[in-house]
C-alpha cells in the first residue's frame, strides 16, 4: 500500500491504495502558510481516521503544481511514514508520449490523469479536470498527448463575476430548475452550470473535428460532478483518476 498526494492550487487530494483497492481518498485545503509539522499532523490524523497504520505503507508519491509546497509536503510525509516519497516531474518514468511544443510545461496533474486514462480506456481521449482551472487534455488515437485547452475554473469565474459587480450575490454551484432563470440567483446559476456544460460540449465537438475521430471523454476534479450531468455529450466521471494515475507512475518509477 502507498500514500498518494496530488497537490493542486485549491485542494490536496490524499489517498491510500495498492492498485487493486483504494482504501480512502480525501481532500485538504491547500495552504501555503502551513509548516511541515502542521501537514504531518494532518496526514497522521487522516491515517488514524481511516484506520490505516503507517507501518503498512511501503512508499509514497507526490504530484504537485504548487512548487513552494512540494518539499514541505515530502518532508511531512517522511515524518509520518519514515519514507521519502517519490515526486512526479517532467523526467519521471511514466511512459507518456508528447507531441506538443514544450512537454516540460505540462502540469504534473495533467500527466498523471493522462497516464491513468490510458490504462483504462482506448484512445483517442479527452480528459476534463475541473479544479481551480478547467483543463482539457487531448490524447490522439496513437496514445500521444497532443495538447488541449485551459479555461478559468468555475470558482474563479464566480469570484470574478461577484467581485467586479455591485449587485450580483455569491451563489452556490448547483443547477437551477430551468435554464431560463427568473431571478438573479437562478440566472447566475444557469450561466455557471448550463453555460459551462454547453462550453464543454462545444469544445468536445471542435476537438473531434480537429482530430477527425470520435473521442471518449473522461472528467475528474472536485467541481466536475456539478456540471457533467448537464452535458449533452456522454462523459465518464472518475473522481479517483489522479490517485489511480499516481499508482501507475509509482510502479513505473520503482521498476525503472
Amino acid at each position: 500500500m502507498i500514500l498518494a498526494l496530488d497537490v493542486g492550487n485549491t485542494n490536496i487530494v490524499i489517498g491510500c491504495l495498492d492498485g487493486e483497492k483504494i482504501y480512502f481518498e480525501g481532500r485538504l485545503a491547500t495552504d501555503r502558510n502551513k509548516t511541515e509539522m502542521e501537514y504531518a499532523v494532518m496526514f497522521k490524523n487522516i491515517l488514524d481516521i481511516y484506520h490505516v497504520r503507517w507501518e503498512r505503507l511501503e512508499g509514497a508519491i507526490v504530484s504537485s503544481v504548487v512548487p513552494p509546497l512540494t518539499q514541505i509536503l515530502k518532508q511531512a510525509v517522511h515524518a509520518v511514514i519514515g519514507v521519502m516519497p517519490l515526486e512526479v516531474s517532467a523526467h519521471s518514468n511514466h511512459g507518456l508520449k508528447f507531441a506538443i511544443d514544450h512537454p516540460e510545461e505540462v502540469g504534473n496533474d495533467l500527466t498523471v490523469a493522462a497516464v491513468a486514462a490510458l490504462s483504462e480506456y482506448k484512445p483517442p481521449l479527452v480528459i476534463i479536470d475541473m479544479g481551480t482551472a478547467t483543463t482539457i487534455s487531448v490524447i490522439n488515437r496513437d496514445g500521444v498527448y497532443c495538447g488541449g485547452a485551459i479555461l478559468p475554473g468555475l470558482k474563479i469565474s464566480q469570484e470574478a463575476l461577484t467581485g467586479r459587480t455591485s449587485q450580483l450575490p455569491s451563489i452556490s454551484l448547483d443547477a437551477p430548475k430551468n435554464v431560463i432563470g427568473t431571478n438573479t440567483t437562478d440566472c447566475m446559476k444557469s450561466g455557471m452550470i448550463y453555460g459551462t456544460a454547453a462550453m464543454l460540449d462545444g469544445m468536445i465537438c471542435r476537438i473531434e473535428a480537429a482530430l477527425g475521430n470520435p473521442v471518449t471523454v473522461l472528467a475528474t476534479g472536485g467541481l466536475s460532478a456539478a456540471v457533467i450531468p448537464f452535458c449533452e455529450r456522454k462523459i465518464y466521471y472518475d473522481n479517483d483518476l489522479l490517485i489511480k494515475g499516481l499508482w501507475q507512475i509509482y510502479c513505473s518509477m520503482k521498476n525503472k
